[in-house]
């Protein structure tokens, strides 16, 4: 099928399907197996479920769709919606479909802990999301994996931003958050300036003249540079994501500095209160010590 030049083909990635459904397999049994051994303290949620099943469903509508074979072959700009989308709107659904007991085995044995909060470290994994997305978007490694037999160097580019974004989203929203002690202000400086390298990435893509992603875009379509920045664009959409996260952070911090403020102001006045009962107690005692010597 083809529609303005784009050709609309179905692309079932042997790779990718079997990395779902092992990602798949291995959520479903950890968290049923975990809940059998503690049902009462382990309990499964229909939200977690449906929260998963969104994730999955996301990922499978961006690599086994004719989206994944324009992103592969024609568009840079479907590429980077593809990218995009996996990584901003996936990723926080599996986060979400994690119940807090899902990775206890893991924080329990002291090695496994010591990476995962290594790891989770926010500059740590600030620093390793975005090393990996540049790395791969380097123009002449990016070729690769578009000419790559079979298309899996593309499909290992894909599924291995989706796997580092979850460092890159566990010091806001992952489970068992308490191995890094974050105040409001150290979250809403993380969730800024970790956008920070793909939006200095994106305004290069988008304002330099230059095109450095040639794919074969249809004439008819659009220009191969107008392709680069439209995908530029996209780019910046996970800006806009961290603004939505920060906002919350923000009024959740005014919350707690006014809350701070008012138990303050209690404890101060609370303070002045018993002063003040000191006092008056003080001057009742010397009034009631000078009263026999004026009968007298």
């Amino acid at each position: 099928m083809n529609l303005d030049g784009i050709i609309l083909t179905w692309h079932w990635s042997p790779f990718s399907l079997a990395a779902l459904l092992l990602f798949c397999l291995a959520y479903a049994l950890t968290l049923g197996l975990m809940h059998r051994r503690s049902p009462q303290e382990r309990p499964i949620k229909r939200r977690q479920i449906a929260w998963f099943s969104s994730g999955m469903l996301i990922i499978a509508l961006f690599l086994f769709t004719p989206i994944d074979t324009i992103a592969r072959t024609q568009l840079f700009m479907a590429h980077m919606f593809q990218v995009v989308a996996i990584i901003t709107f996936a990723v926080p659904c599996v986060l979400f479909a994690c119940p807090d007991w899902l990775f206890q085995p893991a924080f329990d044995w002291p090695v496994s802990r010591a990476v995962i909060k290594l790891l989770t470290r926010p500059v740590v994994a600030s620093v390793i999301f975005n090393a990996v997305f540049l790395f791969w978007h380097l123009p002449r490694i990016y070729d690769k994996t578009l000419f790559a037999q079979g298309a899996i160097l593309y499909h290992v580019m894909i599924w291995s931003l989706f796997l580092v974004s979850f460092l890159n989203w566990w010091p806001l929203i992952g489970p068992q958050r308490q191995l890094h002690h974050m105040s409001y202000p150290a979250q809403i400086a993380f969730a800024f300036l970790d956008g920070e390298p793909l939006q200095i990435y994106a305004f290069i893509i988008v304002f330099s003249g230059v095109v450095l992603y040639p794919y074969p875009v249809p004439a008819q379509f659009l220009s191969p540079f107008a392709d680069q920045a439209a995908a530029g664009a996209l780019l910046l959409l996970p800006g806009i994501v961290d603004f939505v996260v920060m906002s919350p952070l923000f009024f959740r911090w005014l919350r707690e500095h006014e809350e701070k403020a008012r138990i303050n102001d209690e404890r101060l006045q609370a303070l002045r209160e018993a002063r003040a009962l000191a006092e008056a107690e003080e001057e009742e005692e010397v009034s009631s010590q000078s009263l026999p010597y004026l009968a007298d």
